[in-house]
C-alpha cells in the first residue's frame, strides 16, 4: 500500500450481526400551501408505519409545505423555524408517543433565510438538521444552499446521514456518509421524470441510488412524493436499497400514496465492505492519485490536465 493511502477507521459502523431495524419511506401527495393538512396526513401515516413495525420513518421533501413555490417571498409565508415552529413540534410529539426516529423535509426559516431542510427528530426531540447542498432550478431562487455539511447521527436504530433529493445525483454525497461511518442514508425527495426516461425503463434516479448503496456499502431510503402540483409531475417510485445495492422494498408506484418498508440488516452491512481476503470498498480507494474525500486531485496532475 502506497504511503499516501488511508486506511479507514471504520469502528462507527454497526457490526452486531443481529442488527436489524425497519425502516418506512411514506410516499404521499402533500397540497401547497396547506400545512396543517399536510402535517396531520403525515402523521396519520407514520402511525400507520409504526403499526407495521417501522423505528425509522422517512417522509418527502418539503412534504409539509409543497414543492413548487412562485417566489421567495411565497415560501417565507410558509417556512417555519425549527426550534418553536408548530410542524416541528407536532412531528416531535408523535416521535416521543411513537418511540420512533423521523426524518421529515420542511421549509427552514433561520432569520431571512430560507432553507430546503431536513428535520432529524427522535423520541427526546429535535436530534438534528440537515440543509440541502445541492439545489436543483428554481430553487436557487427561493433557498439558500445548505451550511451544515454532511453530519452523521447518532440512533439507537443505526448511525444515520441524510441527503435531500439532488444531493443524491452527487457520488460525493454517499461517499462522505460512509466515511464518516453511517449505516443508513435517509433521502426525503421530489424526482421528476427527466428527459429520454421511458416508462418501461427504470427511473434514473433509483439507478443512481442502487449503484451509490453498492459502492459504498450503505443502506440508502428515499421517500419521494407523487402527484401534479403546479404543473410538475412527480416520479414516486420511493424505495429502500440494501447494501448489496439490490431493492429490499420498492419502488413503489408513481401515481399513488405509499408506504415502504423494509428490514435492513444493518449489523451485517460492514462484511460486504470488504468482499475478499485482497479488497476493500473503502481502503483501496487511491488516495494517493485523487483527494481524501472527492474528485481528481489536480495539484498532483497539473502536467498532464489541461483544464
Amino acid at each position: 500500500m502506497s504511503q499516501n493511502q488511508t486506511t479507514l477507521n471504520l469502528s462507527g459502523r454497526s457490526e452486531d450481526k443481529k442488527r436489524q431495524v425497519k425502516i418506512a419511506c411514506i410516499q404521499f401527495e402533500p397540497v401547497f400551501g396547506d400545512v396543517s393538512l399536510n402535517v396531520r396526513r403525515s402523521i396519520e401515516l407514520i402511525e400507520q408505519a409504526t403499526k407495521e413495525g417501522a423505528r425509522i420513518i422517512v417522509l418527502p421533501e418539503l412534504c409539509s409545505t409543497g414543492y413548487v413555490f412562485k417566489s421567495k417571498s411565497e415560501a417565507t409565508e410558509l417556512a417555519e423555524t425549527i426550534s418553536d415552529g408548530t410542524t416541528t413540534k407536532a412531528w416531535s410529539e408523535v416521535a416521543k408517543r411513537l418511540d420512533v426516529v423521523l426524518i421529515a423535509g420542511i421549509a427552514e426559516l433561520e432569520g431571512k433565510n430560507i432553507y430546503n431542510s431536513a428535520v432529524i427528530i427522535d423520541r427526546y426531540g429535535v436530534l438534528g438538521v440537515y440543509r440541502k447542498l445541492h439545489l436543483w432550478g428554481d430553487e436557487n431562487i427561493v433557498f439558500e444552499p445548505g451550511d451544515l455539511g454532511a453530519p452523521v447521527f447518532e440512533t439507537p436504530f443505526g448511525r444515520l446521514s441524510v441527503a435531500i433529493c439532488y444531493d443524491g445525483w452527487f457520488p460525493e454525497t454517499f461517499r462522505m456518509a460512509a466515511l464518516q461511518g453511517a449505516d443508513i442514508v435517509c433521502i426525503p425527495t421530489n424526482w421528476v421524470p427527466l428527459p429520454g426516461w421511458q416508462l418501461d425503463q427504470k427511473p434514473m434516479a433509483t439507478v443512481l441510488h442502487q449503484a451509490a448503496a453498492y459502492s459504498n456499502c450503505l443502506v440508502i431510503a428515499c421517500a419521494d412524493r407523487v402527484g401534479i402540483e403546479r404543473g410538475q409531475e412527480f416520479l414516486g417510485n420511493s424505495l429502500i436499497i440494501d447494501h448489496t445495492g439490490w431493492p429490499m422494498a420498492g419502488p413503489a408506484s408513481g401515481y399513488k400514496e405509499e408506504i415502504v418498508i423494509g428490514n435492513a440488516d444493518i449489523g451485517s452491512a460492514i462484511q460486504y465492505l470488504s468482499p475478499n481476503r485482497f479488497n476493500h470498498l473503502l481502503n483501496d480507494r487511491r488516495t494517493d492519485v485523487y483527494s481524501e474525500f472527492e474528485g481528481l486531485d489536480i495539484k498532483a496532475r497539473k502536467d498532464t490536465v489541461h483544464l
